[in-house]
């Protein structure tokens, strides 16, 4: 029975109850998304995946007790070798920072049915006609957990449904502390997504995707990303796609020899700067291409809560650095 009175609850507009692109399976986080694909295409023998990629991501696969290989990507984020699938192999190709949208679909189109698109670094990337894919809206707007899985049957009947009240502390934090008060309420809320089962997401973590919008973010990444790449293209070891084959980035990678350095010195300026992922060097040989990403990859943030003066504060620690 639906209780009438009492006090109110958060406010939210629900202005947008279906996020544009992604008609799918709304589950509590990107790797229970990868798991549900998992547990919804038949027969799977074996998953191919980047050496370059997150841990988490071998977390469906073990509780599944599914195979799976190490593929490498080179230092311009593509591959050198295509595996060869057989019928009940499948492989997941990662949209790199939101920045491969082309080049995903040109690998999607070789495998079609036993791709797996990882766009949990690209929430803004459409999805491909009839290819399963995942997306991972928390690394992109304040949210406390969430994944969706696209283009996969609807069997979320049989799930239960996640409650996510008690995950909020370290984005409330960010809105009146500093990013340093609420990091570890940060990482205790990863803590917990691990440990969770594969839930439908929850009623709370829905209202608020649904007061989000979603075209201004997307414009003003694309043009903070621009503003870098003008004054940093020169010195990024890494190719950077035109800005037009793809729809949004999640942040401007730049790859430079001198990256573990300028990494400390960015973050000693409060310019914080992830590393993705400190996992990789243990599964990879200390010359290989995926530990040099890791290592020397700084993925500059470019997203919405920040302007062009924000963009010229980060290339001004850059310059007093390299020059």
């Amino acid at each position: 029975m639906k209780a009438i009175g009492g006090y109110f609850e958060l406010e939210l507009s629900r202005r947008n109850d279906n996020p544009p692109g992604h008609q799918g399976i709304y589950l509590n986080s990107g790797r229970h998304a990868f798991e549900y694909i998992l547990r919804n295409i038949g027969k799977v023998s074996q998953v191919y995946l980047p050496r370059y990629t997150c841990d988490v991501m071998l977390q469906p696969l073990n509780r599944l007790g599914i195979n799976y290989t190490f593929y490498d990507v080179n230092r311009q984020l593509k591959l050198d070798n295509l595996p060869v699938l057989a019928d009940t192999e499948y492989i997941v190709i990662n949209n790199y920072f939101g920045i491969q949208d082309s080049y995903v679909a040109d690998l999607a189109s070789h495998y079609k049915q036993q791709a797996i698109i990882d766009n949990a670094q690209a929430w803004y990337a459409p999805a491909l006609p009839g290819i399963k894919a995942l997306y991972s809206p928390r690394k992109f707007f304040g949210l406390p957990d969430g994944g969706i899985a696209v283009n996969v049957p609807d069997n979320t009947d049989i799930l239960p449904q996640d409650k996510s009240y008690d995950r909020f502390a370290h984005l409330l934090k960010r809105h009146e502390l500093s990013p340093s008060e609420g990091y570890a309420d940060f990482k205790t809320n990863s803590a917990k997504l691990s440990e969770l089962p594969l839930m439908e997401m929850s009623p709370l973590t829905r209202a608020l995707m649904a007061n989000i919008d979603y075209d201004s973010p997307r414009d003003i990444r694309r043009r903070n990303f621009e503003y870098l790449h003008n004054s940093l293209k020169t010195s990024n070891l890494l190719e950077i796609p035109d800005i037009d084959s793809f729809s949004a980035p999640m942040v401007y990678p730049y790859l430079i020899s001198e990256g573990e350095n300028l990494r400390h010195k960015l973050i000693e300026n409060e310019i914080f700067v992830a590393t993705y992922w400190p996992n990789v060097p243990e599964w990879s040989e200390p010359g290989s291409d995926a530990t040099y990403l890791t290592r020397h990859l700084l993925p500059l943030p470019i997203d919405q809560r920040y302007d062009i003066s924000d963009m010229q504060r980060i290339l001004s620690v850059i310059n007093s650095i390299l020059n």
